[in-house]
């Protein structure tokens, strides 16, 4: 999970078709937006992209496996290479290898018939990796289709749901901090095999 100080560095920014085994950047207009950089020494980041298709799981599961202290099924890689909008999970790629990814779906608000929400499952950046923007640019760019979407499921999003871990306070202040989410209700005994179990709910209204 990346945390709320970052490190900066100019980054290339733009997005991938996988349907080719030979990824290519698709959308110049996103290239080039670069961050101030306070290091002597000059280096370049370049961060792209990419949807999560099914042959692409085995690199999300080894992310998620250094990256979280939770261990999810195989029903969860199943569901999202099965996930029918390709914008609601993302890998980032530096250099060829995939280094970060987010998973969100889109699901019901209780007692509000036909609206719902954005639920982020899983963000996460190899650690060798964090504090230079990547995880910023993937919940950015899933927040700004969200919000561009006048029409389908997306366009009926109201807000953004997830539950943090209630001793990482890198990861709420990380969203409070950057996206604007407000910390909610603490949920005790939340999870299982892991110390502390309780969990915060963090929500951003987009509606």
């Amino acid at each position: 999970m990346e945390g709320s100080k970052e490190n900066s560095l100019p980054v290339d920014f733009g997005l991938i078709n996988v349907s080719s085994s030979i990824p290519y950047v698709i959308d110049d207009s996103l290239r080039s937006r670069s961050l101030s950089c306070s290091f002597v020494r000059q280096l370049t980041i370049k961060v792209f992209v990419v949807i999560v298709v099914c042959y692409l799981t085995p690199q999300l599961k080894k992310i998620n496996q250094a990256c979280f202290p939770v261990t999810y099924n195989a029903n969860f890689y199943d569901e999202i290479a099965k996930t029918p909008d390709e914008n609601l999970c993302k890998f980032a790629y530096w250099n060829g290898f995939a280094v970060g990814a987010i998973c969100t779906r889109i699901e019901p608000i209780p007692d509000s018939p036909g609206r719902n929400r954005l639920y982020i499952m899983t963000l996460g950046v190899l650690a060798a990796y964090r504090n230079y923007g990547i995880g910023s640019k993937l919940v950015s760019s899933t927040l700004e289709y969200i919000e561009s979407e006048t029409e389908g499921k997306a366009s009926t999003v109201d807000e953004v749901m997830l539950h943090v871990q209630s001793s990482n306070t890198d990861a709420i202040n990380f969203y409070v901090e950057k996206f604007g989410f407000e910390k909610g209700e603490l949920v005790e005994n939340y999870y299982k095999r892991i110390d502390p179990p309780h969990c915060y709910i963090l929500r951003k209204k987009l509606r």
